[in-house]
């Protein structure tokens, strides 16, 4: 999470939730996560990267899971910032990051995945239901979130 792509495609997240959070529920608080958190088997941080219109490598979104307090059901990570540019959302790239992230959860022996989002993302809210996550109490206090979502992994 340290390299420049991340941190660019991180910094372009922050800025659009920044000029599209809802004003009814204040300022977005932009906080950019602490990068030994996704060292694993703490976590992991991924880039996506497509093929721009002349057909050179891009990096389009990016997205990560780093491991939180212990779940009913033992180890649990959450997911964060997972974000793709304008341009490739509905391409199918969220859904696959999303997998990529679980296994990548699994792997590292979690039995738990969380996520929190706020209701102003609603596609990002359908992405998380179609993708079998429930919704839970509140785990954390994000500011910037009004949905929390988990699901049990086997």
């Amino acid at each position: 999470m340290v390299d420049a792509a991340a941190h660019t495609l991180l910094a372009e997240y922050f800025a659009s939730r920044a000029l599209t959070f809802p004003a009814s529920q204040g300022t977005y608080r932009t906080t950019f996560p602490d990068p030994t958190d996704f060292e694993p088997p703490r976590g992991i941080f991924l880039v996506v990267e497509s093929a721009d219109l002349a057909g050179e490598p891009s990096d389009v979104g990016c997205g990560g899971i780093r491991r939180v307090d212990d779940g009913p059901t033992g180890p649990r990570y959450e997911v964060k910032h997972l974000w793709l540019q304008p341009h490739v959302r509905g391409s199918g790239f969220g859904r696959a990051l999303l997998r990529e992230l679980e296994d990548r959860a699994r792997a590292f022996g979690a039995s738990e995945i969380v996520l929190d989002t706020n209701d102003s993302l609603e596609a990002a809210g359908g992405l998380y239901r179609s993708s079998g996550y429930a919704s839970i109490p509140a785990y954390n206090d994000n500011p910037n979130a009004t949905n929390w979502f988990g699901k049990t992994l086997d």
